[in-house]
Formats: structure tokens, sequence, C-alpha cells
């Protein structure tokens, strides 16, 4: 998980911020026009936490220090220093926390021309838009022991206040679902007026309240037949329920991994799109860091695969992801004015 983006050389995290990710095992509930997951319930839920120390004070030509401790779903403590590629150890499980280069890809510049214009705006000439970048990341290496069973299994990443009465102040499963599905207001008939991703980003992912669904699936059948209408054809007929095949699957916005089956790096939405064709899925699911997921969404929203993939301009990460731990790249360096 990433907070703090565009973070500068002294960012640290907050001490009055919890970071968290929660797993719960799914199962496939439904395929093709019917596509969704079975959630598990509360007692199913395996959560790690992870909270920061106040930083320690500095010189003034040094760089402040920051502990913090991740809480395991045993009760477990494992301490960390902030900045250490070295991380924090404890029985199955690694932890770092601390800058690094930012591995989103991003060519934020052809995805707004596409929605002001409504034509398709890729282009081969655009940076990625988070070249040089960094960000605070919270990196948690688990040995596939500590979590059961499964195999199948949602995750989701949040950060909350601390406090007696806990705030989510945000959470992300796939990437972009919110921004690339929900934020354009223009072609919903229903809620032109109200930028939904606030409402539903308060929401518990496996467990979506049921006062604003309505306005959750009206926004996104709305972009969503927008994005398939950009190549003059239709490869995604609304279902007998007037909604998009897409849109109950993408409003459980968790990433699913099944750890049961190998690594590939462009595994992004592999599990759903197998459960989409009717047939068994072949990868671990998920997103790599170095996977260019948006051009598989873009292809996947516009095409179905029934054409050439859609490609934005930007392809990599400033700095690809390894394959050691902490996994994430060192921080690039400042920029000058």
């Amino acid at each position: 998980m990433t907070v703090f983006p565009l973070a500068g050389p002294t960012a640290l995290f907050s001490d009055a911020v919890e970071v968290r990710f929660r797993l719960r095992p799914v199962t496939v509930a439904g395929t093709r026009g019917e596509a969704h997951f079975a959630v598990g319930g509360d007692a199913e839920e395996i959560v790690f936490r992870t909270v920061f120390d106040e930083p320690d004070a500095a010189a003034d030509d040094e760089l402040a220090g920051q502990r913090g401790r991740c809480i395991t779903p045993t009760g477990e403590t494992v301490n960390v220093t902030v900045g250490d590629r070295g991380g924090g150890c404890g029985p199955g499980l690694r932890v770092f926390a601390g800058l690094a280069s930012d591995p989103f890809i991003f060519d934020g510049a052809s995805i707004m021309e596409t929605l002001e214009t409504g034509r398709m705006a890729f282009q081969d000439d655009r940076p990625n838009g988070l070249s040089g970048a960094n960000v605070l990341a919270l990196v948690i290496d688990v040995d596939r022991a500590q979590l059961g069973a499964g195999p199948l299994f949602a995750v989701v990443a949040e950060t909350l206040s601390i406090g007696k009465r806990p705030v989510r102040l945000e959470r992300v499963g796939r990437p972009e679902i919110k921004n690339i599905g929900m934020q354009w207001n223009a072609y919903d008939t229903v809620n032109r007026d109200v930028d939904i991703r606030d409402l539903y980003n308060e929401e518990d992912a496996f467990a979506l309240g049921t006062h604003y669904l309505g306005a959750y699936r009206a926004r996104l059948n709305a972009n969503f037949r927008f994005y398939d209408g950009l190549d003059g054809k239709v490869d995604w007929p609304f279902t007998q329920n007037g909604n998009h095949p897409l849109t109950d699957l993408l409003l459980q916005d968790f990433l699913v991994v099944d750890i049961s089956k190998p690594f590939t790096e462009d595994s992004y939405f592999e599990i759903e799109q197998a459960m989409l064709e009717g047939r068994d899925h072949t990868s671990c699911g998920g997103r790599s860091l170095n996977d260019d997921f948006l051009d598989t969404y873009y292809t996947l929203l516009i095409n179905n695969g029934n054409g050439p993939r859609i490609r934005d301009s930007a392809d990599q990460a400033t700095v690809p992801a390894s394959k050691t731990f902490p996994y994430v790249a060192p921080p690039n360096p400042a920029k000058t004015a």
C-alpha cells in the first residue's frame, strides 16, 4: 500500500493514522453476466494493522527518525524502523515502511482528454505522469501459511483515524476503480451533481450498504456505457436488469488473489476475466507492481478484448519494482527547481 503521493524527502507517516490490510476468503458465486464473489463473514477476516510513533526530534541538518509497529491477526507485534529497507521481521512476516519510488503507472492527460472530448485520445508521446515521484509505502510480506486455507482472498488496504471512534479516511481495492469508473459525472443522468466517490469511500468494501447502491450503479452504468462506445461498437450489452455486466462485479472493490496459483506480472483482472468468460482462472490475480494494469482496464472497458489492446503512453514506473523484499524501488532523487 502507498500513502502520501508526491512525498518529499522528509515525509513520514502520521502518528494519528492507522494503516491496515484486511483480507477475507471469497468464492466465485456467479459467472458470465452474473459474475460476482461471495465474501466471507466478519469472523473469517484477517487484519494486519500498522501504527507509527511520533517522529523523533532531529537536528536541523538531519532527517527525523520514526518507528512503527505492525500488529498481526494473532496479536503479535513486529517493530519496524521507517526507511530501513531490511524491514522488521516476525514469525512468517516481514514489514517495510518508508519512502519509495512511486510504482504507479499513469497517463492522466490522455484519459482526461478522452473523457472531455468523447473520443479516444491515448497517445504515444506522453510520459508517465508520476515519473520521478515518491510515496510513502507500507509493504507486508506474509508466508501463505499465516493466512489459512483460502485459497481465494479479497484484499483491501485502508487508512483510519486513531481514536475512540475511528473514521475510515481512504480505502483501495482494485486501483483506479473509483477514479476511472466514478469520478466523471457528465454521463450520469441520475446523480450528476454528486461526487459519489466520497460516499463510496466511506463504505465497507466487503459489505456495501443499501442506501446509495442505486447511485453507485447509475454512475458506473453511465460511465461504462461511455467507454464501451468509444470504438463505435457495443461489446458490453446491458443485462436484463438494465446494468452493465461489469457493474456489480466492480462494485465489489477489492483485489482478489489466489495463493494456490502461480505468480505472473500481468495477472491483473485475470481471475475476474475468467469468471466473465465462464472458465477457470490460471494465475494468482491481484496486481503486480510492474503490471501496466490501466491498459488492461481500458481494453476491458472499451472493447472487452474484441479488438487491439488499448494503450496509453505510460508503460512503466520510474524504476521497475524488484522481485525481492521490499519490492518497491528506493526513492528517486529530490527534484531541483
